[in-house]
């Protein structure tokens, strides 16, 4: 984040030097509020596209066997231009290279799913996705493993079959 900041200020720095110029070059009779507003367009036109890169950005960071699961798109008031194009600031994504088969059961895979968030710390969860009863559950200690063919306790989460956390990890 220091970094983005650092980076927003030189590009202020940048627009207020074009407007700068500019103003030397028609001999100074561009008015002189055009530094202002040189910079601070050239600001916010960084961070906008800061925050649009943002996704692509990380997802071209993830190893091989990391696979994007699922994308919140959002849009904010103090973001107007968010309600034409919704931006993209978290995402998770499954480790399904490392997924695990389970020794009881075949059918259920243990997953790491990594939880991404603008400007915040990627954080781990461990999952546990049931790929015939098409359901997940977290990990603990407590986790009752269901025996092959059994159905699944209140404690999990039925999944759509078209789930793009189901299909990575049951397919893989």
């Amino acid at each position: 984040m220091l970094w983005e900041l650092i980076a927003t200020v030189v590009a202020g720095l940048g627009g207020a030097g074009i407007a700068l110029i500019l103003r030397k070059l028609s001999a100074n009779k561009t008015p002189r509020w055009l530094m202002p507003v040189f910079a601070g367009a050239t600001m916010l036109g960084f961070q906008i596209h800061s925050e649009y890169s943002w996704f692509d950005h990380q997802a071209s960071l993830l190893p091989a066997g990391v696979v994007v699961v699922k994308k919140v798109q959002e849009q904010a008031v103090w973001r107007p231009w968010s309600y034409l194009y919704p931006q993209t600031l978290r995402f998770i994504a499954a480790d399904t290279a490392n997924a695990s088969v389970n020794q009881i059961n075949p059918q259920l895979k243990l997953v790491d799913l990594y939880f991404f968030e603008r400007r915040a710390t990627a954080r781990r969860v461990s999952q546990v996705v049931h790929c015939q009863q098409q359901a997940q559950t977290n990990f603990s200690a407590q986790l009752q493993i269901p025996a092959p063919n059994a159905p699944v306790g209140s404690d999990w989460k039925k999944l759509s079959s078209d789930d793009a956390l189901l299909i990575a990890v049951c397919n893989s």
